[in-house]
């Protein structure tokens, strides 16, 4: 009766409780069990505090009899064990005093040190970077346990502790010995005794009795017998079903109550310090770990595409996926080997998961927010000299130059401004000038000089980088961050980045490599048009690739994907230059801003900027016929007339076409700026003045094909050349 009242108070609906998609997390889940990838599963959503999707699907046992599945089935969680039991404990007792991180494991496991093991930390165990193999011998674990822990003591390293990230059974269970050394008692008493029955979660334990045993998902046959409430690890097995890797049986309503817990830092669990520690993401090589706990590493499937926080999976085919940012839990329980072991729900963890997270808006945090959360430490005592312009704010709009002015310990002492000046309004030339408000000097890095000199550094001990960049390799930003890396390596001056995000996306990788000798202020370094990389991204590579050696740092984001647009972050629309007005206009201008160096205007000096293009001598019925009978995904065009007041055709009105997104999802800028190119030197030969279409393209192969009147289709596939090689170098310094 206390569970159902509970339950019953989870799933209570209210006005502003967060939704899911439930429909297709049912089919998604049907689909598994018709696709024989599980024969049932249970499924529960926790958004925001409350449980807003709870379902058992199919069969918790096919054989030798069927039976339904049923939301108080039990399952053997498998390396579920690892966070929820023994690492629970392990924190336990680091609260207690017991234990710290850096504790050597020998300090309390005296026979642990042979081999090399002697320098292994508590919190290389729990990180998976002891150097421990993954599993020994399963013949090391058939005789008493007292021999198999000697036999584990007796192991030797794979590689030095600290140097690799090796998923490790055996550093679990030494863990699990841990706890019983310094506890007194057995790992399933301690776990039992100090973190499940005081948080009422009284149907999770090692070694289910019989009541618990016929209400449990089936595994596969062992010799005859199907295992049922008998866990499946056969090491764990051995050694009597209670392991430190293994051996935990529970029901989704008690994981329900930990993962409500948890995203509560409720300190029934831990103290919050504690909670802190436990569920910090750190780096190990090759990705990012909690202690105990997985958070970007290739084990990371529960987390889908949206989804940041930490999690862990079992081999049976469980899986917890907890994101404090957003308040999301999702708990999937599947008994994916049976009946015979071939079972892969991998596939179903990412879906649903992917079905939450496009449920959820998502805010992200730029590396500005990171900074100001974190009191501005990484600046203290520090002389600034920042280098931005009206882009740089945090989520509630606040300028950077005011909240270093005002930090306290932090020296803002100079400010830098790159093309469209400080308040990004000017489309010239900028003069050195002085911010109104701070008193401070305004360097113009779009002046006399594009580069900070030596006397304007004079007395600062950090360059701090913080623009909005729109994804393109011509958007001149770049280049003043590349700038800025090679006058802080000349005069010994660390450069901070904080990172934003790409706005049109960190995924897709658009058009020709810059050539290798066509470097100039629109085209700094040889990178695709569309580069899918952010700032910080950027930053890492310009510094590595060119050999710059600048004492480089970047402050990451949180809660940005690459797969999000700028619409998925929350955070506000600042135009970074005058004529990129939305979000629309960065996603057309790789494409379309090719052509502004030539005599086709598009939309500078009207109220679309991008989304415009024409001159006085173009047909633009007879444009927008030609360009969507090539049926380019995701776009169309509309024959109008325009006049612009600046720029390319001033004050002439011009015949051309609006081009309108119809499907973001399918868009892609490149294909349709070489459509459009190929289009006009066909339609009008003469007319389109070519010559300087090269300069923001910097690609002679690709203007060559222009010029010779090329279908867009064979353009865009010579584009592709070095794309690949491209994908493969920018692995090295993605940060999402």
């Amino acid at each position: 009766m206390i569970v159902r009242a509970w339950l019953a108070l989870c799933l209570i609906p209210t006005a502003v409780l967060a939704s899911v998609d439930s429909a297709s997390i049912d089919a998604a889940v049907v689909a598994a069990i018709e696709k024989k990838q599980t024969p049932g599963a249970v499924v529960v959503v926790i958004r925001e505090g409350r449980v807003v999707h709870r379902k058992a699907y199919g069969y918790r046992q096919l054989e030798p009899t069927r039976e339904a599945m049923t939301l108080d089935t039990v399952f053997d969680l498998a390396s579920l064990t690892k966070p929820l039991a023994t690492g629970t404990a392990i924190m336990r007792l680091i609260e207690q005093g017991k234990l710290r991180l850096e504790d050597k494991v020998v300090q309390h496991l005296p026979e642990f040190g042979k081999h090399g093991k002697e320098e292994i930390t508590v919190e290389q165990l729990l990180l998976h970077t002891s150097g421990l193999i993954a599993d020994n011998a399963l013949a090391d674990y058939l005789n008493v346990k007292a021999q198999a822990i000697q036999n584990i003591y007796d192991l030797k390293l794979r590689n030095k502790p600290g140097e690799r990230f090796t998923y490790s059974d055996v550093g679990f269970l030494v863990l699990g010995f841990l706890v019983e050394k310094l506890s007194g008692q057995t790992l399933d008493e301690y776990c039992y005794q100090t973190i499940f029955a005081p948080l009422g979660m009284n149907e999770t334990c090692f070694r289910p009795g019989p009541e618990l045993s016929r209400r449990a998902a089936a595994t596969e046959n062992e010799k005859g017998t199907w295992l049922r409430g008998v866990v499946h690890d056969p090491r764990a097995r051995a050694i009597g079903g209670v392991a430190g890797h293994a051996g935990l049986f529970s029901t989704a309503d008690d994981l329900t109550k930990y993962a409500l817990l948890l995203l509560r830092q409720d300190e029934k669990l831990l103290q919050r310090k504690t909670l802190d520690l436990f569920t910090t993401p750190r780096a190990v090589p090759g990705g990012t770990r909690t202690l105990g706990w997985d958070a970007r590493t290739g084990f990371s499937s529960p987390r889908g595409k949206y989804l940041g926080g930490f999690g862990h999976t079992g081999f049976t085919g469980t899986s917890l996926w907890i994101d404090p940012t957003t308040q999301t839990a999702i708990l999937i329980l599947t008994n994916r080997v049976h009946p015979n072991g071939k079972g892969n729900v991998t596939p179903l963890r990412s879906t649903i998961a992917n079905i939450v997270g496009e449920s959820i808006p998502r805010s992200t945090l730029t590396g500005l927010d990171v900074l100001k959360r974190e009191n501005f430490q990484r600046l203290t005592g520090k002389r600034i000299g920042l280098v931005t312009n009206h882009t740089g704010i945090d989520r509630e709009g606040h300028s950077i130059i005011d909240l270093l002015h005002e930090a306290p310990n932090v020296k803002l002492v100079a400010l830098f401004s790159p093309e469209h000046g400080i308040r990004g309004l000017l489309d010239e030339r900028i003069d050195d000038s002085k911010d109104e408000k701070t008193g401070l000097p305004i360097y113009s890095l779009y002046g006399k000089t594009r580069r900070p000199t030596k006397e304007q550094l004079q007395g600062i001990d950090l360059l701090v980088y913080d623009i909005q960049d729109i994804g393109c390799r011509f958007y001149t930003y770049s280049t003043t961050l590349g700038y800025l890396l090679e006058e802080g390596a000349r005069h010994n001056i660390p450069v901070l980045v904080l990172d934003r995000p790409n706005p049109i996306g960190g995924e897709l990788v658009e058009g020709p490599i810059r050539d290798p000798n066509a470097e100039s202020f629109v085209a700094y370094h040889p990178l695709p048009v569309r580069h899918g990389l952010t700032v910080g991204e950027m930053a890492l590579l310009f510094n590595s690739e060119r050999k710059i050696g600048a004492k480089l740092e970047v402050v990451k984001m949180e809660n940005w994907l690459r797969s999000d647009l700028f619409d998925r972050t929350g955070l506000l629309w600042k135009n970074p230059s005058p004529n990129m007005r939305s979000l629309t206009a960065a996603m057309l201008y790789p494409g379309i801003g090719l052509l502004e160096t030539t005599n086709i205007s598009v939309g500078r000096g009207t109220d679309r900027p991008f989304e415009l293009l024409g001159a006085p001598w173009i047909d633009g019925r007879a444009l927008a016929t030609a360009l969507n009978a090539e049926n380019l995904p995701g776009v169309r065009f509309v024959p109008t007339r325009f006049t612009p007041v600046s720029s390319v055709h001033a004050n002439k009105e011009c015949g051309g076409v609006q081009l309108y997104i119809t499907d973001w999802s399918r868009f892609e800028s490149l294909p349709t700026g070489f459509a459009v190119a190929a289009t006009l030197r066909r339609l009008h030969p003469e007319a389109w003045q070519r010559k300087r279409f090269n300069v923001l393209l910097a690609n002679e192969s690709i203007f060559q094909a222009v010029e010779k009147g090329e279908t867009w289709q064979s353009i865009l596939k010579q584009a592709e050349l070095g794309k690949k090689e491209f994908l493969d170098l920018r692995k090295k310094y993605l940060l999402y």
